[in-house]
């Protein structure tokens, strides 16, 4: 059975926002790596409209940009949307019964399957089928925007934290 893991990068002030903050190398490698060893990935639609990004060649990558391609393009996704209606290569589209979907995903599957959109963590948290939250903290401070805790405020307990380069700290938690 697979294990389900909400991660995402969030401002020291709890927000979520790509185009605010990029990794460095250090960190983008740890992103490499990490998609590498999924087995699936869900999406939310807003946070899967950003990562299709990666479906095409851009003439400017360098070698982690295509490493990094690479691994996301093979990997398996499933995106829950009620406005799409259809999603790009190698993703499934769920438009409803998200329960049942996610279950059967977890079952389906060994490893880890990463669920990133906040708001898509939060339904999934209070369906008590997020088994695992990674925190990845950079030094920035936004004062508005998406919180990565949209909604849901489950109970953690700490179990790891880790240093990711110069400037992010990974925190790991599972429900309390």
């Amino acid at each position: 059975m697979a294990k389900l893991v909400y991660a995402l990068n969030q401002s020291l002030d709890g927000y979520v926002d790509h185009m605010a903050f990029a990794p460095d190398p250090v960190l983008f490698r740890h992103f490499i790596d990490d998609v590498r060893g999924l087995a699936a990935t869900i999406y939310g639609r807003r946070m899967y409209e950003t990562m299709r990004y990666w479906d095409e060649d851009h003439s400017d990558w360098d070698d982690a940009r295509r490493d990094y391609a690479a691994a996301w393009r093979r990997l398996p996704k499933w995106v829950v949307s009620r406005t799409l209606t259809s999603v790009g290569p190698n993703a499934t589209l769920v438009d409803d019964a998200v329960e049942s979907a996610i279950r059967m995903l977890k079952d389906r599957f060994d490893g880890e399957i990463e669920v990133a959109g906040p708001e898509l963590a939060a339904s999934l948290t209070e369906l008590r089928l997020v088994d695992e939250y990674r925190v990845y903290v950079h030094p920035v401070v936004l004062g508005e925007g998406k919180a990565f805790f949209a909604g849901s405020r489950p109970s953690l307990r700490l179990v790891a934290h880790d240093r990711i380069g110069e400037h992010v700290v990974r925190l790991t938690y599972v429900s309390a």
